[in-house]
């Protein structure tokens, strides 16, 4: 496959970006060993840019980062790619607003998944970034597409951000790979303080419509959304 070479730049900038994002997951706790992975969507080509497949973390580098087109096949690099590289594909080709996927076992958030629970809106936090409840999705054996699917139909039904694979772990999406780790740290720190919460006694939930409201204000209003 002969790639255009501004499509070759991009993927050079991506290489080091999705390398520098798997160190917030070491960072953040979220993973251990060579478990989880981040990938980034290649603008303007049919291709991702993810994780090697078994690679330690402190191994990483750009220039090990794989290049893959949506179905799983490496189209540049030296390495296997991540054992999820076609789940990360589906998602691509199913939600194009989608250019950043990440994957965690995080342990509090994985613990949910475990029990198939989703993950309750009780936390303003919750409201502001997954606008509500972070799902379960269904259960699915590694290896093909079906937990791909299972992340975007379970998606399509939610405003939320991440889901909880059934005895996996968290999938996360965004507008960029950046906002899909973001997704996914603030995913475990809600799982975390739901389920402290839930030792102390039963967790009050939050009304749909300040759910709404507390959404729509950090969507659109928080941070430095519309600076020039």
């Amino acid at each position: 496959m002969t790639i255009a070479e501004n499509i070759l730049k991009a993927i050079d900038q991506i290489r080091g970006q999705v390398c520098d994002l798997h160190g917030e997951l070491i960072r953040w706790g979220l993973v251990v060993w060579t478990a989880g992975n981040v990938s980034a969507r290649v603008p303007g080509a049919d291709l991702l840019v993810i994780k090697p497949s078994g690679v330690a973390y402190e191994d990483l580098s750009p220039d090990k980062m794989v290049v893959t087109d949506f179905d799983g096949k490496l189209v540049d690099g030296d390495y296997l790619p991540s054992s999820d590289t076609l789940t990360h594909g589906y998602v691509y080709k199913h939600m194009p607003e989608i250019a950043g996927v990440a994957h965690t076992h995080s342990t509090y958030a994985t613990a949910w998944a475990a029990r198939r629970e989703p993950i309750p809106c009780v936390l303003t936090m919750m409201g502001d970034e997954f606008g509500g409840a972070i799902p379960v999705g269904p259960f699915e054996l590694i290896g093909g597409d079906a937990i791909g699917r299972g992340i975007v139909e379970t998606l399509r039904q939610s405003r939320s951000k991440a889901v909880l694979m059934a005895n996996h772990g968290v999938f996360t999406i965004g507008p960029d790979a950046r906002a899909a780790v973001k997704a996914a740290v603030m995913c475990e720190e809600v799982a975390k303080t739901v389920h402290v919460a839930r030792q102390l006694g039963q967790p009050q939930p939050i009304e749909q419509a300040d759910i709404d409201r507390l959404y729509q204000r950090y969507q659109q209003v928080y941070g430095q959304i519309g600076k020039v």
